[in-house]
């Protein structure tokens, strides 16, 4: 079996893209137990933000469950695998954990060392732990990553000043406008990113500040909580007369305003200019609305660029962080080689001891004339010639854990002894990442 993660993110995949592989929290469920049904796939995990969608799994053969996740992408999409593949990565075995571990320290984000993804991080693992299709593996997995994640902030500069979407989002539109204090803002969303981002407008002195959600109960409950006023669904488009800037992020499958939307409203503000910043994957705002008079729309691919322009000091981190990785990598590929290392000792004595009985079976007849003390004495030389053989293997087993060589033990003895069945079809040996769905 191999632990493998495929996916898109934003430095692999155009946003119109990304956008299209994106799996909202109500569609998680239905995700996971469609991986998990898969033939080669016996665990599943799906992280998927607005920078990402990527597939954690368990496989129980490595190009059969590559082929099953890939199908799986393309059913989310409503696309041909070929549209896509070029734009996948495939890790597996020791990168697909370093592939996850670099994610959780915010190595891999829009935002350097940015903060929200442990969260998403978690919830991702939450969610499959609730579903039961993370099993033992992927649990151990999940859970060192989160430690790594924050060892990663606790030990290192990575999360010093702007470490979040939300931060950057707030910060891009005060560097637009010469600061939000005595602005108008309207937030449309009131999740964790909408939330983030009304309260640092509220740092930043925005004058006032309206809450828009597709549930108004949350869109009242965060309003109260920055001082603001919660605006209907519907009434966005009237709202958005009143405001200097719309900052948007919702989990929509769709835009939830139209190029007839914002027309409408640019056409009645006459003149006034309206700044959006729509951080949402797949995108809340209409793209074409860039191109209105008076309308200037900023993405994720402008967030990006933004964050980049700020982050020289926390790059400088990056390199601690990687140490701290490497570490904590090596300290979850000892304690996986371990955990297979104490099963497949037992496995091999419960093996020796059946053989040991079967011959003692096969020659009862012969061994009938013996009087109890001698039969004991037949059954302690054969469990001491059983013991003195299996020592020596088990102590190598013991001292090689965790190590290339500890593994390669541990591969022999199932081949030779068949201790666990035929090889179910692993990754090629000298497993490397690649990028691409593999043949």
């Amino acid at each position: 079996m191999s632990v493998v993660v495929i996916g898109l993110n934003h430095r692999s995949t155009p946003l119109d893209l990304l956008e299209r592989m994106t799996i909202g929290d109500a569609g998680l469920p239905k995700a996971l137990h469609d991986l998990v049904s898969r033939e080669d796939v016996s665990e599943a995990v799906v992280l998927s933000t607005c920078n990402r969608t990527e597939v954690y799994a368990v496989a129980e053969r490595f190009h059969g469950a590559c082929q099953n996740i890939r199908d799986f992408l393309a059913e989310v999409a409503f696309l041909a695998p070929e549209d896509f593949s070029e734009h996948l990565y495939v890790h597996y075995d020791a990168p697909a954990v370093a592939h996850l571990f670099s994610l959780a320290a915010g190595l891999d984000s829009a935002v350097l060392g940015e903060s929200e993804i442990l969260g998403q991080v978690r919830r991702a693992w939450d969610t499959a732990r609730e579903e039961g299709t993370a099993g033992p593996a992927l649990n151990l997995l999940f859970r060192h990553a989160l430690e790594a994640g924050k060892r990663a902030r606790t030990d290192t500069g990575i999360a010093r000043n702007i470490t979040s979407v939300s931060q950057a989002a707030v910060a891009m539109a005060a560097e637009r406008l010469g600061g939000l204090a005595g602005r108008r803002v309207l937030v449309l969303g009131a999740g964790e990113m909408g939330e983030a981002m009304a309260l640092g407008l509220v740092k930043a002195g925005a004058a006032e500040l309206a809450v828009a959600n597709r549930t108004w109960e949350r869109a009242v409950e965060l309003a109260d909580r920055v001082d603001g006023r919660a605006v209907r669904l519907l009434d966005v488009p009237e709202a958005l007369l009143g405001v200097d800037v719309l900052l948007s992020s919702t989990g929509a499958a769709a835009p939830l305003l139209q190029l007839e939307d914002i027309a409408d409203v640019a056409t009645r503000r006459a003149g006034r200019p309206l700044l959006i910043v729509d951080i949402a994957v797949p995108r809340d705002v209409d793209p074409a609305a860039a191109s209105l008079d008076g309308v200037t729309l900023l993405n994720m691919d402008d967030l990006r660029a933004f964050a980049d322009a700020g982050t020289a000091a926390r790059r400088r981190e990056v390199g601690a962080v990687q140490e701290l990785l490497d570490e904590e990598l090596e300290r979850y590929l000892g304690a996986t080689s371990a955990r297979e290392v104490a099963p497949m000792i037992v496995a091999l004595r419960e093996r020796a001891e059946e053989v040991r009985r079967g011959e003692l079976e096969r020659f009862r007849s012969r061994l009938e004339a013996l009087d109890e003390a001698q039969l004991d004495a037949v059954e302690g030389l054969t469990r001491g010639i059983i013991g003195k053989l299996l020592h020596e293997p088990s102590i190598a087993l013991k001292i090689a854990a965790g190590s290339p060589r500890g593994d390669r033990l541990v591969a022999s003895l199932r081949e030779l002894f068949a201790l666990e069945g035929e090889d179910q079809g692993g990754p090629p040996t000298a497993p490397e990442s690649v990028t691409g769905a593999p043949e």
